[in-house]
Formats: structure tokens, sequence, C-alpha cells
């Protein structure tokens, strides 16, 4: 049920606006019952409330509440002075869904936009990371329509013990876009690290991607493995939010780690060549210098005079 709170200190007659309240609320579509009013020992606020005639979790109740709230000001002009409010666990539930929804984008926004620049500077490239962003945009898709064909239409639902299908609770995005995007980072900076090493060192763009991935392959699919098996022992469990959030993770985790990372990156880069570690000066310069491969070193050891153990040392001058 919706519970209606109706403050009617301001009106002139607090019980004819409370009923007024009442009877505009159960002539809406959508209500089947309104339940008596309670009033506070003032007798100026009052407390009721509206069943409506779809389950919590269906969109004809969110439809219901945003009706309620959209009729608020009409409803309240013909008090001369009452307000309400509709709240209790299904409003709740529904307003805290649609602040989840809100904040969806600028979230993702923030994170992928981050971790774009933080990875133009590790790799001094630009098109490396906004491959890696479609990567990890593409990992977070496919787990999300896995958990929404097992969980909400029921497509295997009865070998992973789901009793009952249903919608998907509004922070399954957020935890899926945080956690997956840490290990997709990982394993996206493990794998190409090593590639932009070899490119650095002197391998051509080819050499460098395979040369990369035949050292860290393996690496990551053991990490990857060890990831899906933690996060797959929680599809056992009875609650259904621990069990959907297992099953999202460790689905993310496999496409990511096989699919992404395993054919979709080296693939890119092979096709890319020596583009895909092209910045622009101007950028570069703007960057702050991360010599994550270690050339600096590599290029004063080149540069630095032969040290010559034979030769007599010059006498100090004090």
């Amino acid at each position: 049920p919706l519970s209606i709170v109706v403050d009617a200190r301001s009106a002139t007659n607090p019980k004819a606006a409370v009923t007024t309240i009442e009877k505009k609320i159960k002539a809406t579509d959508g209500v089947v019952s309104v339940s008596p009013a309670r009033f506070n020992p003032a007798g100026d606020t009052a407390m009721f409330t509206a069943v409506p005639s779809t389950a919590p979790t269906d969109k004809k109740t969110q439809d219901l509440v945003k009706t309620i709230r959209n009729q608020r000001p009409a409803t309240e002009a013909s008090t001369h002075g009452a307000s309400f409010e509709v709240t209790g666990t299904t409003a709740l539930n529904i307003d805290m869904a649609q602040k989840t929804q809100n904040a969806l984008i600028p979230y993702l926004i923030v994170v992928v936009g981050l971790a774009i620049l933080l990875l133009m500077v590790v790799f001094r490239s630009i098109l490396v990371p906004l491959k890696a962003a479609v990567g990890f945009l593409l990992s977070v898709l496919a787990a999300l329509g896995s958990v929404v064909a097992v969980f909400q239409w029921g497509w295997l639902a009865s070998l992973l013990g789901v009793e009952t299908t249903g919608p998907i609770m509004s922070l399954m995005p957020i935890f899926l876009v945080g956690i997956v995007f840490g290990l997709a980072m990982d394993y996206e900076v493990f794998l190409v690290a090593r590639m932009r090493e070899a490119y650095v060192h002197g391998d051509n763009p080819r050499q460098a991607v395979e040369s990369g991935f035949r050292h860290s392959a393996r690496v990551v699919v053991a990490a990857a493995l060890i990831m899906m098996a933690v996060f797959s022992g929680f599809i056992g469990a009875s609650e259904s939010m621990i069990k959907m959030i297992g099953f999202g993770l460790a689905i993310a985790v496999l496409f990511d780690a096989f699919i992404v990372r395993m054919a979709f990156v080296p693939a890119v880069l092979a096709l890319l060549g020596k583009t895909a570690w092209w910045m622009p000066h101007w950028l570069d310069r703007i960057l702050p210098k991360v010599d994550v491969e270690g050339e600096g070193l590599v290029h004063q050891s080149a540069v630095a005079p032969a040290h010559d153990d034979t030769a007599t040392p010059e006498p100090a001058h004090i």
C-alpha cells in the first residue's frame, strides 16, 4: 500500500480537507481501496493508506504514484490549505530506483572519463583509451543483458535456482559498473602495458601485440578464472539479490577477459598498427610524463659515458 500523510494545519476544516483528499485519491484509476484516516491528537495531521491494483514492482504502480503526485496541486487546491505527501515502502523504492537511474549516466561519464584520461597519461595514446572504454561498456552491457535474460525473462532460471522472475533491482547497474570497471581496467593495463613496452623498445606494432599477448595472456586468464570462481559461489545463495550480483559479475568477467581482452583488444591494436600509439604533440606536452616502460632509463644508459675501472683515479683536491 501507499501511505498518504496529510498536513491540514493550515486548512480551515482539517477533517473535511482530509476527507476530500481521501475521495480524490480513491477515485484515481489504479487504486483499489483507501483505509480510514487516522488523526493525531491535535486533529490537524492524518495518515491513510491507498492500495494499488498492481504489484509493488509493476510499472503501473510506478505510474500510479506519479499520477497521484502530478494531481497533487489540484487536489490540495480543493482543500483550502491542506497538503499531502505519498510515501511508504513502495513509493520509497520507486523514488530510490528513479534516483539511481538519474545518477547512472553521470556516474558512467565520470568513471569512463577519468579512465580515458589516466590511460592517455600512461600509454601516450588516444585510441588505446577509447578502445578500452568501448570494451568496458561492452562487458557491462553483456552482463546486464545476461542478468535480464535469466532473472527477468526466465531463460535457464531453473538451472540457477531462480524461483521467481521480475524486474532487476535498481542498484544492479551501479554495482556492475563499479566492480567490472575495476577488473576490466586491471586486465587492460596489465595486457596493453606489456605491448606498449615492446613497442617502445623497438618491436614493430604487430610484433609488440604478439609479444605482449604471449607474456600477459596466461596471467589474465588465471586471474579471470579465480574471479569467476569467487563470483560463481554467490549464485548458490538463497537471497535473490546476492544470486543476481554473483551471476552478473561472473558473466562480466567471463566476457571481459575472454572476449574483450583476449580477442577484441589484440585484434584492434593489430589493425590500427602505429596509429594505436599516436598522440598529438600539443596533447603530449600538456599531459604529465609517466615513464611506465622505463624508456628514460634505457636512454640514459645508452648516452652515459663508459666507466673505465682500470683508469687511475685523480687525486681529490681539498
